[in-house]
């Protein structure tokens, strides 16, 4: 009989695997509390809380996270809506150029996000729109629907279509059999779809380059950063916001949809 404990040598690749992977945002992590004002003195001289009051004073960070969460917020629900009425579209009905349509929906998380910066660039200069708040939302928005999508569909193809039906000869109307059968089935797909799109939203830059103009997000911020060696405590204090900011939905959109057939941003 072949044993189901894993070799020591497949534990130990594994364990290494983590480390490499996690290893990077751990340093940043333990740089955020240093004393050492240079920022990237190892190992730390001492634990400090003196760089977060520091963050949280300058205007400048605050500005740029609350464009981040607005910006974010908005191509979610943005994403939600369009994301979920597309799946339901698509989900059962075979039409013509049911694939194709399909595929350009999912194209955008596909491309090199610099094509798509470009593209949008382009796009937005030729309708005469200046790049600014309304321009990043939509460059957001565009991979942010796919994410939706993407869990929608799985959620909507694992649905029993004989619950609608019996709601239907039930008497329900439209509304009613959204509202009792259907909205209940698709909100654990739906949230974890809105959690992981909001995640992606909020630490994109490349598409972000290209259409914020004058504005400046958290991570365009980060950016600008990296030319200012004598900032580096404040940048390592918002590193860490930004990836518990991304990293806290995404481990919730994955235990949302663990059980499930359709791995919540599989499109990406």
């Amino acid at each position: 009989m072949h044993s189901e404990k894993a070799s020591w040598g497949l534990k130990l690749a594994a364990w290494g695997g983590l480390v490499f992977l996690h290893f990077p945002i751990a340093i940043i992590f333990l740089y955020a509390f240093n004393t050492e004002s240079s920022g990237f003195s190892f190992p730390p001289q001492g634990f400090t809380l003196k760089w977060f009051g520091v963050t949280f004073a300058r205007a400048d960070v605050l500005e740029a996270i609350k464009l981040s969460l607005e910006v974010a917020a908005i191509a979610t629900l943005i994403a939600m809506l369009l994301g979920t009425l597309a799946a339901a579209a698509l989900y059962r009905r075979h039409f013509f150029g049911k694939e194709s349509i399909s595929m350009m929906l999912i194209l955008p998380i596909a491309l090199p996000g610099i094509i798509t910066g470009i593209a949008l660039l382009s796009a937005f200069k030729t309708l005469g729109i200046e790049p600014g708040l309304l321009t990043i939302i939509i460059g957001h928005a565009t991979f942010c629907v796919v994410i939706v999508y993407n869990n929608v569909i799985a959620r909507f193809r694992r649905t029993s279509h004989s619950l609608i039906e019996a709601s239907m000869d039930l008497g329900a109307d439209g509304w009613q059999t959204f509202r009792y059968i259907i909205l209940p089935n698709l909100s654990s797909a739906l949230l974890a779809g809105g959690m992981l799109a909001f995640a992606l939203s909020f630490d994109e830059i490349i598409v972000t380059t290209f259409t914020a103009g004058h504005e400046k997000t958290l991570p365009i911020w980060l950016l600008n950063q990296l030319a200012r060696p004598r900032d580096v405590p404040v940048t390592n204090v918002v590193a860490m916001l930004v990836m518990l900011v991304t990293m806290l939905p995404i481990l919730g959109a994955y235990y949302l949809t663990k059980d499930s057939e359709g791995v919540a941003g599989s499109g990406k």
